[in-house]
């Protein structure tokens, strides 16, 4: 995979100039996208630009996120072949900071869970994940060192766990979502995807602007986690119970202090909470396709959106409130604990195109609007890799991946 830091530094250096990195990856992109499908649209006469910190980055952009000189097509034949008159915020933000837009990601059709004909780079039979899969999959094939994706359930930190790169998934609102195709307001948010926690970090400080998420020195900085088994939303899959078990020893080996958590019981419930507040705004936010195009959606987005019909205000205004409380419970629940450790996704990605996996051990902090970090760094017997995910309270992000960023150290010297 490519490094954003370490493309940085080469051209820092003067080792490497900015369109020689960008070439580099329309190169992977030609070599290697005719069996992934992480590409919906590639633009190799994009401007590369000369300056900021992510200068000579080549970024992917999930084709749900609006780009003003490329078609943004939602995965949907509706779509087909709408140009937005403007950037989303982050694409701007971006530029802004000297990165290089060269292409659209396949997303799930609206970002819910219609596959898009994106396979995992680890087995061409197994899916990447959705619904950001072709944000994923071009990491993880090496063709872009950094992607943007979104997260109304899973849509992030699932793929990157199938995938086997890092990732988060900030707090809500961290990264703007103007000008993102809107499928849930209180749920949609952005995230990236990249080689390493540190150059998650490096990407995601110089994206905000925002000095603390810079990759530091984390030497003699020992966390106190909590592992959590999140036991409402089910038992895992043998992989990702190995997963996380090689991750506790990994840390505790590296001197953490490690106790098992246990959630507050209104967090089942908010966990049960987060589909109506999804379905709900689907429905809402998605009303002109649904009345004017309703034969040309796909199956499963179609199926939702007939199903949540029903949805009162009364129960979507429980289920908010069931949210609220939730969201200060878990904050005082973290005690002393620095993060919760916890499952990324039920197992390694399932020998199928048809599905994108279940995204059950993200829902609830997508719900809560915490920042969630995948930690790249087990592979099952099959070769396929499976994460873990590191949670912190509100606004930590910093924490977040500094605490990441230790786990990935200590499962890299277990090996």
């Amino acid at each position: 995979m490519l490094s954003v830091i370490d493309i940085a530094r080469r051209i820092d250096q003067g080792a490497l100039s900015p369109h020689d990195a960008i070439r580099r990856s329309f190169d992977a992109i030609a070599s290697r996208d005719g069996d992934v499908n992480a590409f919906v649209h590639v633009d190799r006469g994009v401007a590369v630009r000369e300056s900021g910190p992510l200068r000579g980055i080549a970024v992917g952009i999930k084709d749900i996120i609006d780009t003003a000189d490329m078609p943004t097509e939602m995965g949907a034949a509706i779509y087909a072949g709408w140009r937005p008159k403007a950037d989303a915020s982050v694409v701007a933000m971006l530029r802004r900071a000297g990165a290089t837009s060269v292409g659209k990601t396949a997303t799930t059709s609206f970002a819910y869970l219609d596959p898009a004909a994106t396979r995992n780079p680890h087995n061409l039979n197994h899916t990447p994940g959705g619904s950001s899969s072709g944000s994923a999959a071009a990491v993880a094939a090496g063709m872009v060192p950094l992607s943007v994706g979104t997260q109304t359930g899973g849509s992030v930190i699932r793929p990157a766990s199938y995938c086997g790169v890092a990732a988060i998934k900030p707090s809500f609102r961290l990264i703007p979502t103007v000008g993102v195709k809107c499928f849930s307001w209180t749920l949609d948010t952005l995230g990236l995807f990249a080689a390493s926690v540190s150059d998650v970090a490096f990407a995601l400080a110089a994206l905000t602007d925002r000095s603390d998420l810079r990759p530091g020195d984390d030497a003699g900085t020992v966390p106190r986690i909590g592992v959590v088994m999140q036991d409402f939303a089910g038992e895992p899959e043998p992989d990702s119970a190995a997963a996380l078990e090689t991750a506790v020893r990994a840390i505790e080996k590296a001197g953490a202090s490690v106790r098992a958590a246990r959630l507050p019981a209104i967090l089942g419930e908010a966990f049960a909470a987060h589909a109506t507040v999804q379905d709900y705004e689907a429905v809402r936010a998605l009303s002109w396709e649904y009345d004017r195009h309703r034969d040309a959606l796909p199956p499963l987005i179609a199926r939702l959106l007939e199903a949540a019909q029903p949805l009162g205000a009364e129960a979507y205004d429980a289920a908010r409130s069931t949210a609220h409380r939730a969201r200060g419970a878990l904050h005082e629940g973290f005690g002393d604990f620095d993060a919760y450790l916890t499952f990324s996704s039920p197992g390694a990605a399932p020998e199928t195109l048809a599905s994108t996996g279940d995204s059950r051990f993200n829902r609830l902090w997508t719900l809560m609007g915490v920042p969630c970090v995948n930690i790249p760094g087990f592979t099952n017997a099959s070769g396929l890799p499976v994460g873990v995910q590191v949670v912190t309270r509100f606004g930590q992000d910093a924490r977040a991946l500094s605490v990441a960023r230790f786990v990935e150290a200590a499962l890299a010297r277990a090996r």
